[in-house]
């Protein structure tokens, strides 16, 4: 069916945006986030001051903070239902206009020193802010289209931070305020002033909205079980999700602690408005550094210095942990923490918005709601028993070592991320020259043909499939791989899972009936995947160079029946042959041994190498030619095996 005129304007306009701004959407962001931060900090010092009893003083503090983050944790499937029925632009205003009510009832609270009508109203912002949350993300796409999402989200979150720490900041000075000149009622005024504000923003909103028709379950339980399977149909996104939470629960961590570790004698003894200006100094870093990464994740793959940023976040941690800082040392350090903090956010957030399009897009924002709010709330747990067992300062040592961890596996979770940070490190050591097709790593068409591809490379040394791998990065190339290396190790299972490697028995092992039904199985894996779409490389001979830069591919039959079946079917793949030399000599070759080497040992050598040698010695050169094969390979498959593997064989040893 043609496309019409009209679908394809509204196409064009929903990827590129129609010029319309996001200053509104970010307004009405930040006057949200300010009045729940500014409702929940103010009741909470003014809920102890009206106590007497130390233990409900306690209890009073738990109950108004997890009064503004379980409502998210409830309601998230129901917000996902409201983009269903409503349209998003309609179910924010609603909300903003829900909002007046709600301050009402908080002024009626603060005006009667009611503590239980004020931790109500806590409750009620709450509930109003976890049921149009899902709706104002998703409109950043609405806005800014396909390639202003970056943008967008790198607004949206610096003025939601800001937001955050300016409420907790203006909660602090006007509690001090409430109490010394009651009958002010200057926090009265902000509250009906916030809503306000919010509510004439959301009236600016312009947007071009993708209806939403999918209805999901209410049930939270039953939510999050059916969201976390849906997540796991995207790659990674479950691992996007849970290295973000785990960057709300350190961002939760660090707004307690620095509360209590500012204040206190045996911390930096500062007062409340020292402790503000802290606060402030981590709102400024991570504004900057989620606006500034939004325009460099436009240009780089930012997603791909996660590790990077994750363990320059942990290095700065320890320092504020160790070394014995006054305060505005302690605060520049802080800055830069919130700095980097920002371009470790920043293209985590992006990458949902990204990877998951249309309606699903508000089903994954309201789930990653679910799970970044308990890990919120668990947050609460972790601060108060590391703070009684270790100190008031134990906090940034605890965020330290999951900032180390964390980014670590989620490295390990994410083809691209892997391979990304795998180009980095293997650039320390060889010095890739590639040669043929001008843009191999173009995902899955070098040519902009939009076919399948069939990598078959040539095998001089165990580590040049990793090699092959970041020249291809941006293409998902499906390997298989020696079933050996499955259970070698720790490293090499984990990179293959990622990659969704397929294990190969050792044909040889399997000389018998056995050994062709399992290249018979394979054989069907690799079809199956090129007539999905998918693309595949394999290595015809199957084992490593046993000469120097000599291939020989034997008797084995798999690309054979491969390239014979593409020249009798006509299916649609193209055939991609790679010829890598400069590999034979390294740790990885056989050269000087009579088997290939042994994965774990050799993998522990080479890392000692890459740390203590390889800064010293001029990078190994390796040339890889990169060119299409697939009228060769149709022609050769034409003959026999035999005659196909010497063809293939004189190919790779020119």
């Amino acid at each position: 069916m043609m496309k019409t005129r009209e679908q394809t304007t509204s196409r064009d306009a929903c990827e590129n945006g129609n010029g319309r701004s996001f200053v509104p959407l970010y307004a009405t962001n930040f006057f949200g986030t300010l009045n729940d931060n500014f409702m929940k900090t103010l009741a909470g010092f003014m809920v102890i001051g009206w106590m007497t009893d130390e233990r409900l003083k306690s209890i009073a503090m738990g109950v108004t903070a997890g009064a503004l983050v379980l409502p998210y944790i409830l309601c998230s499937p129901l917000a996902d239902r409201l983009t269903a029925v409503w349209a998003k632009r309609r179910i924010v205003r609603l909300a903003k206009w829900a909002e007046l009510p709600i301050m009402a009832v908080a002024i009626a609270g603060f005006a009667l020193k009611s503590p239980w009508l004020v931790v109500g109203a806590v409750l009620l912002m709450g509930l109003q802010s976890s049921l149009y949350s899902p709706a104002k993300y998703a409109l950043v796409r609405d806005i800014g289209g396909e390639r202003r999402i970056s943008t967008g989200m790198g607004g949206m979150e610096g003025v939601s931070f800001l937001g955050v720490l300016s409420g907790t900041v203006a909660g602090a000075v006007f509690a001090d305020l409430e109490v010394r000149h009651p009958e002010w009622n200057l926090s009265c005024l902000c509250f009906a002033a916030f809503a306000t504000l919010g509510l004439a923003a959301s009236y600016t909103i312009r947007a071009k909205e993708e209806p939403n028709r999918s209805l999901h379950a209410i049930n939270p339980v039953r939510y999050i079980r059916r969201a976390y399977r849906m997540a796991g149909r995207y790659e990674g996104l479950n691992a996007v999700i849970f290295t973000l939470s785990v960057f709300w629960w350190g961002a939760a961590m660090l707004q307690m602690g620095l509360l209590v570790y500012g204040k206190a004698e045996n911390g930096l003894n500062l007062s409340a408005t020292g402790t503000g200006a802290l606060l402030c100094a981590a709102a400024v870093g991570i504004v900057a550094g989620q606006i500034i990464a939004g325009f460099v994740d436009k240009r780089r793959f930012l997603l791909g210095a996660t590790l990077l940023t994750g363990w320059i976040a942990a290095a700065l941690l320890l320092a504020l942990y160790f070394a014995p800082m006054p305060p505005v040392a302690f605060g520049i350090v802080l800055g830069l923490l919130a700095f980097d903090l920002g371009f470790f956010k920043l293209p985590l957030d992006a990458e949902i918005q990204k990877v998951v399009k249309g309606p699903k897009l508000n089903t994954m924002l309201a789930y990653f709601n679910q799970v970044s709010f308990l890990f919120m709330l668990a947050a609460s747990g972790c601060y108060a028993l590391v703070s009684w067992a270790f100190g008031p300062k134990a906090f940034l040592l605890l965020f330290a070592v999951v900032m180390l961890t964390v980014p670590f596996l989620f490295v390990f979770s994410y083809r691209s991320v892997l391979l990304c940070t795998g180009r980095w490190i293997f650039a320390r050591r060889y010095k890739v020259e590639v040669e043929g097709l001008d843009r191999p790593q173009k995902p899955g068409r070098p040519d902009g043909r939009g076919v399948p591809l069939l990598v078959l490379p040539n095998h001089p040394a165990m580590v040049d499939p990793m090699l092959v791998s970041l020249v291809f990065w941006k293409t998902p190339l499906k390997p298989l791989s020696d079933e050996s290396f499955f259970h070698a190790g720790i490293v090499a299972p984990a990179v293959l899972r990622t990659l969704g490697a397929v294990p190969v028995p050792d044909l040889r092992k399997h000389r018998t009936a056995k050994g062709a039904s399992i290249a018979r199985g394979l054989g069907d894996i690799v079809k199956n995947t090129l007539a999905g779409g998918g693309n595949v490389i394999f290595y015809p001979s199957g084992h490593i160079q046993t000469e120097p830069e000599h291939e020989d591919i034997g008797t084995r039959q798999l690309a054979y029946n491969i390239c014979k079946d593409l020249g009798e079917a006509g299916h649609r793949a193209r055939v991609i042959g790679v010829r890598t030399r400069g590999l034979w000599g390294s740790v990885w070759s056989r050269a000087g041994r009579t088997a290939s080497p042994a994965f774990v040992p050799t993998f522990a050598k080479s890392v000692l190498l890459w740390f203590f040698w390889s800064p010293f010695v001029p990078r190994r050169r390796v040339t890889m030619h990169v060119e299409d094969i697939t009228e060769r390979v149709k022609e050769w498959a034409q003959g026999s095996r035999l005659e196909f593997n010497a063809k293939l064989n004189a190919w790779y040893n020119q």
